[in-house]
């Protein structure tokens, strides 16, 4: 039978995410929208944004943060322009995003020392190969494919290379070791919940000291740099951005951080994100026709998480359609690159009791398209 009770909240989508639970756009501090972002209160906020990110994530001494422009995407391509070319590169990726950043690297920046290390949809490439003197690019989490990297265990501490990591569908939602991370970025959009066009760099001492000892052979855009005179351009992690940000969106994460330390901080919204997952595990598990696209259960997102269902590709469609026009759950389909099926957003915006009653309206779509 139809389900009678309905998500308070459809939106169940993996980029942008769902606004954090309360959100109320008239709560937000609006004294610097109309002021230019370089006088003292545009600066003020800027710098909170940085350091506030540090302090919740808990970032090791030396870290620095730095708004940036272009989203994840955007702090992605800085960080390689910016630092590879010196030694040997190992990129992993298994799924859109990572495989981005393979062609970026391989067909725009052109470097010749390149190991790349892929595999399909639901698995993982061999994490055991990279080389702990080569440069090393990957994505903590897939967002398009639900496949996460279980743990550090593979990049050696004692590495000479760098490790640059796309993060920006794990960061508050999955415990990052950042001692081993030497570049991470992320966009507010994802796991907060907040609005888009703006990345987040963190770099390490070890990053620092790469790029005022190293110069790319390439031109570099002005948007891409982050040294001046053979320097760290520090004021980029100190609030004066490299172009000019939109206030009103540095106002909205603002107000998701507040969100996350009143939460508890990121353990609560990591332990959020898993208790969300477990809603989803629980279901799979009493239903035979769908599955997770991790192949291990070890591997599976907490966050975007990725499912495949005993249909076509057209009744799949049909199915996230239904479920689109009923107001139940809305952007929910794969990722256009990837195998059909669904791609639930489980991060710390989203509550539990939402996905518990959107769980009955799955079986109930899945048997409308079935019997067609």
């Amino acid at each position: 039978m139809k389900p009678s009770l309905k998500p308070n909240n459809p939106n169940f989508s993996s980029g942008p995410c769902s606004k954090r639970p309360g959100y109320n756009v008239s709560t937000l501090d609006l004294s610097t929208l109309g002021r230019s972002h370089r006088a003292p209160i545009g600066k003020a906020a800027l710098q909170a944004a940085c350091e506030r990110t540090a302090q919740l994530l808990e970032l090791p001494p030396g870290y620095r943060v730095g708004v940036v422009p272009a989203s994840d995407t955007g702090a992605m391509e800085m960080a390689m322009w910016s630092l590879l070319g010196e030694r040997p590169v190992d990129v992993f990726g298994w799924e859109s995003f990572g495989l981005t950043w393979v062609k970026d690297i391989t067909n725009q920046l052109k470097l010749d020392q390149v190991t790349t290390y892929s595999a399909d949809y639901g698995d993982l490439p061999d994490l055991s190969q990279a080389n702990p003197n080569h440069d090393l690019v990957f994505t903590w989490n897939g967002t398009t494919s639900g496949v996460r990297v279980p743990n550090a265990d593979w990049i050696d501490a004692q590495r000479t290379g760098l490790t640059i990591c796309d993060a920006t569908s794990a960061v508050f939602a999955m415990e990052m070791p950042w001692e081993k991370l030497d570049v991470v970025t992320f966009s507010w959009q994802k796991v907060l919940g907040g609005e888009g066009a703006h990345g987040m760099l963190i770099l390490s001492p070890r990053a620092v000291e790469r790029l005022e000892n190293y110069t790319p052979p390439w031109p570099m855009p002005k948007i891409f740099r982050l040294t001046s005179g053979g320097k760290l351009d520090e004021g980029i992690f100190q609030g004066s951005t490299i172009n000019t940000p939109s206030m009103l969106c540095v106002a909205d994460y603002l107000d998701a951080l507040d969100w996350v330390e009143s939460s508890g901080g990121v353990a609560q919204t990591i332990a959020k994100s898993q208790t969300n997952l477990a809603v989803l595990e629980r279901f799979v598990e009493q239903h035979d026709w769908i599955h997770f696209l991790a192949s291990r259960p070890d591997t599976r997102s907490n966050t975007s998480v990725c499912l495949t269902l005993d249909l076509t590709p057209a009744q799949v469609k049909q199915m996230t359609t239904l479920l689109n026009d009923e107001g139940i759950a809305y952007d929910v389909g794969s990722y256009r690159d990837a195998p059909a099926g669904l791609r639930i957003w489980c991060g710390a915006t989203v509550e539990k009791q939402d996905l518990e009653a959107l769980m009955p309206w799955l079986s109930w779509a899945y048997q409308q398209v079935q019997e067609g």
